[in-house]
């Protein structure tokens, strides 16, 4: 029998994440191969977490990275069963592997690869975990990338902003502003950029909704066709308001609506200000 030290038994405990005794066990039963009792190690593992695949996973993180170049930027959601294991060291060094990778490889889906990450890492924490989702955004010469991540990595945020002078980026009045965009969407959660963006499809089911709404509200019995169809373009047109960026009350003001908020920074530096883009990751919510 070999001679199992318990150098090998704690080398291989760190390893896997598995105890002392089933490493000990392991090392015994393959006279002390470490890659062959990795692998029974790991083929246990991989066992107990196919039983517990049916267990959500509704905790996680957000990982948010941007290249140093700022012509890309990646977003990923990973996600686990509680939050206690969302703030693991190594869950978290997954996940920024896993967004590090997805950059510098010009990734913009989950890959084998990077799924494998998050196995490996669960059959070692013992713990259903899952690579939710990942995006890519790419700019142009002329647009500028800016990342939020609120509170412990629950929502990230990328805004995508475009200039006709793109030399306006560098400065760091106009960098904070942009972040404070971010950080507005972080708060409010608009679903468009403007009007012309929100789906048509959706919005006339939240018409759909109104006009239910309107049906059961004894104030609007007996109203003439053409006062019901005013009341319901004012709940259209208010609601539009409420979830359209531009049409929202600027974070840092109220009284400016996100556009003039906008259009204020862009003319102090004599520049055009667009916000071409957005994208809003939140654990657990699509």
């Amino acid at each position: 029998m070999a001679d199992i030290s318990a150098a090998d038994v704690k080398k291989l405990r760190e390893k896997t994440g598995a105890g002392m005794k089933e490493c000990k066990n392991a090392l015994v039963a393959t006279e002390g191969d470490f890659a062959k009792a990795e692998k029974i190690l790991k083929e246990k593992g991989l066992a107990a977490l196919e039983k517990r695949a049916g267990r959500a996973t509704n905790n996680g993180k957000i990982f948010v990275t941007i290249k140093e170049d700022g012509s890309s930027a990646v977003l990923v959601e990973l996600n686990a069963e509680t939050d206690f294991v969302a703030r693991n060291p190594d869950f978290i060094k997954v996940g920024e592997t896993i967004a590090s990778t997805a950059l510098e490889n010009n990734l913009n889906a989950p890959t084998d690869e990077l799924k494998g990450l998050v196995q490996d890492l669960a059959t070692k924490i013992r713990e259903n975990m899952g690579l939710k989702r990942l995006c890519r955004i790419n700019a142009s010469q002329n647009e500028f990338l800016t990342r939020y991540i609120h509170g412990d990595g629950n929502i990230g945020i990328v805004v995508k902003c475009e200039s006709d002078n793109p030399a306006i980026f560098k400065d760091e009045e106009v960098k904070s502003f942009i972040f404070t965009l971010a950080l507005h969407i972080a708060a409010f959660n608009p679903v468009a950029i403007d009007r012309s963006k929100v789906d048509q499809n959706w919005l006339k089911e939240q018409e759909e909704i109104f006009k239910v709404q309107m049906a059961q509200d004894e104030k609007l019995k007996g109203k003439p066709e053409n006062v019901l169809a005013g009341i319901l373009q004012g709940k259209v047109t208010k609601y539009l308001s409420e979830i359209c960026l531009m049409e929202q009350g600027y974070v840092k003001d109220e009284k400016l609506t996100v556009a003039k908020a906008i259009e204020e920074c862009a003319k102090k530096f004599g520049a055009k200000l667009t916000v071409n883009e957005y994208v809003y990751y939140k654990v657990g919510v699509e």
